[in-house]
């Protein structure tokens, strides 16, 4: 039995690991962020719903956390992991902070693809009578899909890059599996597999993307 052969339980698990903590940290974060990005958009000078103190309290929200190291970042939000899923190490921790970084990253990606919104198609819904709402849901998120899905691609990514660093506090995944099982253990075999398997989701992923953005903008 070859090296590669006797690894690859531990490395499908540690795979499934990973993609669950990727995909549960991209919902909410990627929720969130939607969420955060639409009010900054619509609530900025000139915006649809023009609410300068809202925007500011958001925008300095946005600026204070995005730029924080995410390795550094999930170390410290440990206490908050702690009141919010009831532990501060573990996967759950790990998906958690993972999800609070996403949000604010995705935000910022959210809020420069709907600025890019022609001015006139919204002032034209507006013209037709269409309320603000309306105007977001039915104007500005559909001009904006194509941009926003290659947004959400590259957050994506993001996040299978966070998720390496989630065995700082406990989690699994491909990249705690590299390092530990890996590197620790001058393993080359298990750093090179973990690093391939990466590899390969994170083509996966960008392929899906730029399909997915181009049949929307051809629409």
């Amino acid at each position: 039995m070859s090296e590669v052969e006797a690894i690859l339980p531990d490395l499908l698990e540690q795979t499934a690991i990973m993609l669950q903590i990727v995909g549960l940290g991209m919902l909410f974060g990627g929720l969130g962020g939607l969420v955060v990005g639409t009010a900054l958009y619509v609530t900025r000078a000139g915006g649809i719903m023009s609410q300068p103190v809202v925007y500011w309290l958001l925008n300095a929200v946005v600026n204070l956390f995005r730029p924080i190291p995410f390795i550094i970042f999930i170390a410290a939000l440990q206490p908050l992991a702690r009141v919010v899923v009831g532990k501060g190490i573990g996967n759950d921790a790990a998906t958690f902070a993972i999800a609070l970084a996403a949000t604010f990253g995705i935000a910022r990606l959210v809020e420069q693809n709907l600025v890019s919104v022609d001015p006139g198609v919204i002032e034209a819904a507006r013209s037709m009578g269409a309320g603000p709402w309306r105007i977001i849901r039915t104007v500005v998120l559909p001009e904006a899909l194509g941009p926003l899905i290659l947004g959400f691609t590259f957050a994506v990514i993001a996040v299978v890059d966070m998720s390496a660093v989630a065995g700082l506090v406990g989690g699994e995944g491909l990249g705690n599996y590299a390092i530990t099982y890996g590197y620790r253990q001058y393993n080359e075999v298990v750093t090179w597999s973990a690093l391939v398997v990466i590899v390969i989701i994170v083509q996966l992923i960008q392929a899906l993307g730029n399909v997915l953005a181009r049949a929307v903008m051809r629409r």
